[in-house]
This record gives structure tokens, sequence and C-alpha cells, in this order.
């Protein structure tokens, strides 16, 4: 059996933007988009939703798991939900989802959203496996407004 590594989960910090940059180009098929994931994107994204985002971070410091959480008042949504490939199934995305639960709980919010895309097996079987629930009854649409804002996927 693995040993369980060590991990501190904590608010997400505009100076972390460039560890979790580091992961995400690590992440197998993870799309980031050009504008909104730029670090520009990201402050923007942090100040509009204090505390409310999480990073995970290892013994020697390294980002190795993140999430971009926020809400709009009457829902969260959870974002680029990602851990690095060497720290999972020891309990970090679990751990930051909470951390996410509890901050949007705190702003009451309640209830919370997010989006995996149908080939993301291992996100897919995460979420099943921690409770949430799968929607079948709506169609989720999108509607481009800055054709700039293109993403771009990991291989």
């Amino acid at each position: 059996m693995a040993e369980q590594k060590r991990f501190v989960i904590r608010a997400m910090e505009e100076s972390d933007y460039p560890g979790i940059y580091r992961l995400w180009m690590t992440i197998h098929g993870f799309g980031i988009r050009s504008i909104d994931d730029s670090e520009e994107g990201v402050r923007r994204f942090l100040a509009r939703n204090p505390g409310t985002s999480v990073v995970a971070v290892g013994e020697d410091g390294t980002v190795i798991g993140a999430i971009l959480c926020g809400h709009d008042g009457r829902r969260g949504c959870l974002y680029h939900v990602c851990v690095r490939e060497d720290y999972r199934r020891q309990g970090v995305g679990k751990a930051m989802v909470v951390f996410c639960m509890n901050a949007l709980r705190a702003e009451k919010i309640n209830k919370v959203s997010l989006i995996a895309f149908t080939r993301n097996d291992v996100g897919n079987a995460f979420w099943n496996c921690i409770g949430w629930t799968r929607r079948e009854d709506l169609n989720y649409y999108d509607f481009t407004l800055n054709e700039a804002n293109i993403t771009a996927f990991n291989r």
C-alpha cells in the first residue's frame, strides 16, 4: 500500500497562479481558456469571489490541487477541479470540495453546480463517488462573446 502523502488545504491567493498554471499543464485533457484562465482572468475571478477558491499544497510547497469556486448570489459553481496524478485517491479532491462547500455555505449559497466533460472518466467517477448527482433533465448551452478567448486542451 502506498504511503499517505501530506498536504495542506487553504484559500487560493493571487500569488498561487504560477503553481496552479503549472498544475493545469500536467492534467491530460485539461482545457485552458486564453483569457479567462490567464493570470489576469484568475485575478478578476478571485477578486469577485474572495475566499471561496482553494488550493492543496504538498509538503514541498508545490500546488498539487486547485478549484476555482465562486457564486452569483444564488448558485455556486466549481471550475477547473484538479489534483496532481500522484496525489489522487488520497483525499485531496474531497478535502478541497469540502472547503469550497463550507465557503459557499458561509455566503448563504444553497446549491452548487459544475461541469465535467463526458469523456472525463476520472472526474465523473470522482463526482459520483462523493455523492454528486448527474443531471439528465437539462441541456447546457454556451454563447461566446469573445472569440479571442480560445480553449487549448492538454494532450
